[in-house]
């Protein structure tokens, strides 16, 4: 059975957009980069919320280039190869390969998703992860932690949701940077 991942990249104080909407201070180094990578090597699929999604589908047409590191080339293969499910009212069309749309978020069909899929599901974007994480269906969450204190902004989680986690592993990184794996106590 797959796992739901829920994975994200936060500040200390849990948000992943500031009060302006913005998360520029959310990119990962190369060490934190190639980190992520190892993890997203075991995703066959990525279900995303409309914004996250444009957001990500730079991903699609990104070009290697003498300028960038190696761990981003890399990151855009990986992304590339995955199926993604983006979950839009709105959104007519994809821009990028190996895409579909959902109208509505459907807790019956990622569970069989999960039943069905050879590899894990990776959740991404806070609305679309709340309705996950709502309906019992994600299994671990992952959250990279950057060192800043953003003060308000879109949080990674709701401040109603009740979510019991057990720490799996942890992991520091020269730069300030922390990952937190944790398994949600069903």
């Amino acid at each position: 059975m797959a796992k739901l991942i829920y994975s994200t990249i936060v500040s200390l104080d849990c948000f992943v957009e500031d009060s302006d909407g913005t998360f520029d201070w959310a990119e990962p180094n190369e060490e934190v980069f190639a980190f992520i990578n190892q993890f997203e090597r075991t995703i066959g699929t990525y279900l995303y919320g409309r914004r996250m999604y444009e957001t990500m589908v730079y991903w699609e047409t990104h070009v290697a280039d003498v300028n960038q590191t190696g761990v981003e080339n890399e990151f855009a293969e990986i992304w590339r190869a995955a199926t993604k499910i983006v979950y839009s009212g709105t959104l007519t069309s994809p821009s990028s390969g190996r895409t579909s749309i959902e109208r509505e978020f459907d807790a019956a069909s990622i569970l069989r998703m999960k039943q069905t899929e050879p590899r894990d599901i990776s959740i991404a974007g806070a609305e679309l992860a709340s309705h996950a994480l709502s309906a019992g269906l994600v299994d671990e969450v992952h959250l990279f932690l950057m060192p800043i204190v953003v003060g308000a902004g879109k949080p990674a989680f709701r401040n109603d949701e009740h979510v019991a986690l057990e720490l799996l592993e942890e992991r520091r990184f020269a730069s300030g940077q922390m990952y937190l794996r944790y398994a949600v106590v069903k």
